[in-house]
């Protein structure tokens, strides 16, 4: 059964629905459609809560730390100094494709993932902090100067480690992401990798080689719940769809007995970085 996080999957097949009879709809009215459908006033408010919630499912390391629902557990904020804040601020790698910018705000840090809003946490220590409005945390770790060398995401069950890079490196990843955003093409290996995977997970036997570390810790713990792609049975089609805002290629895929959506993106290794799979059409 398809949530608001289907939406674009959704407006693409009312598009196609009502373009088969012959009645034309754009892009974006489709996208405000569905919003209204879910009983949101428009299309961006139902994509903050989209980016906010991530993807429905995700065989994936998780890349989307803005889901809007409270914390689970209460936590007591501190104040701290500046100079603290400071030690935190940077850019910090999450993979090839995305950034994460920590930049403080008054009292508080705002931390900012490639193709997502910014969202504030605040201190529960020097090296400690969280967010009020999703059930996110960040902690800092530093190195012999105080100064933090690599920080660790936790959200939805993981630990994402990232390793601060320079402002160098960061524009550098950004302005390579935005490029692949604008061009729209897929990044040759894409296709043959998703066939690959597919095949591997509805066989109970996926090649972890093919995979980052985290993207493979993360398929072992979700095969369980992954095992019922292999009812879709063979693979009869795999379409482009686009480039998604990290840099990751997005397919639709049908097979015999159903079809899935798919974001896939490969490091410069030619390894599987990202997978997220949610229901077609």
């Amino acid at each position: 059964m398809r949530d608001f996080r289907d939406a674009k999957a959704m407006a693409q097949t009312l598009r196609e629905a009502l373009g088969a009879k012959s009645i034309p709809l754009t892009h974006s009215d489709s996208l405000e459609l569905i919003a209204k459908l879910f009983g949101l006033r428009d299309w961006n408010t139902l994509s903050a809560r989209i980016q906010f919630a991530g993807p429905p499912s995700a065989p994936a390391q998780a890349t989307d730390f803005t889901a809007e629902s409270p914390p689970i557990a209460a936590r007591q904020e501190i104040a701290v100094n500046s100079a603290a804040l400071d030690r935190c601020a940077g850019f910090y790698q999450l993979n090839d494709r995305a950034v994460f910018t920590v930049t403080p705000d008054g009292h508080h840090l705002v931390m900012q993932l490639t193709g997502q809003r910014s969202v504030r946490f605040y201190a529960e220590s020097l090296t400690e902090f969280f967010a009020k409005i999703v059930d996110a945390q960040v902690s800092f770790v530093a190195g012999p100067d105080g100064r933090a060398t690599s920080l660790i995401l936790h959200q939805n069950g993981s630990d994402i480690p990232m390793a601060r890079i320079d402002a160098a490196t960061a524009s550098k990843i950004a302005d390579q992401t935005a490029e692949r955003v604008k061009n729209q093409s897929a990044n040759p290996g894409t296709e043959a990798a998703l066939h690959r995977l597919i095949d591997g997970i509805a066989s109970g036997n996926p090649n972890y080689n093919e995979m980052s570390p985290a993207l493979a810790a993360a398929t072992r713990k979700q095969m369980t719940w992954l095992q019922p792609l292999a009812d879709l049975g063979t693979i009869q089609s795999v379409r482009f769809l686009g480039v998604g805002e990290q840099g990751e290629d997005v397919y639709s895929v049908r097979q015999a007995n159903g079809a899935s959506h798919w974001r896939i993106a490969l490091d410069d290794k030619g390894i599987i970085s990202t997978a997220w799979v949610s229901p077609g059409p």
